[in-house]
């Protein structure tokens, strides 16, 4: 099962795809490490996304996404933008999709329970990547029923 995990940031959707076979986990190939949104955006640009997000999940076989929750007010609060991305892969219905949105409370928790099997350094991701890693990594374990 290949697990798409997102950071929203900003007007980025950071990506990892993190796959697990027979209990192995790995790292599919996969150029797009991030798809973004323009700050002044049109309804267009918004189904520009969404086309593309889609497009990537099918091209790699990608079934369950796994987003990072962000709060909706306080200091870590998330902008405008980053929520109507999260909408817009919530209601993407080109392909078979299972979207879950991962509080940071869970993640912290899985972590601490199953640490991470391999240094992020070793990885060979870019450092910005880190967040979707660790979250595809918590929904690759949710997606079990740990």
């Amino acid at each position: 099962m290949i697990v798409c995990g997102v950071e929203l940031t900003g007007s980025d959707a950071v990506v990892c795809l993190l796959n697990r076979d027979r209990g192995q986990f790995n790292l599919p190939e996969c150029k797009v490490r991030k798809l973004s949104l323009p700050k002044n955006h049109s309804r267009e640009d918004l189904k520009r996304f969404q086309a593309a997000f889609a497009e990537l999940m099918a091209e790699h076989g990608v079934t369950s996404v796994a987003i990072k929750e962000r709060m909706p007010k306080g200091k870590f609060a998330g902008g405008a933008i980053s929520f109507k991305m999260e909408a817009a892969i919530q209601l993407i219905s080109s392909i078979e999709l299972t979207v879950n949105i991962l509080p940071p409370a869970l993640i912290k928790s899985t972590l601490a329970s199953n640490p991470l099997p391999i240094a992020f350094a070793d990885t060979g991701l870019k450092a910005f990547q880190e967040a979707a890693f660790i979250t595809a990594y918590v929904g690759q374990l949710q997606g079990r029923g740990t």
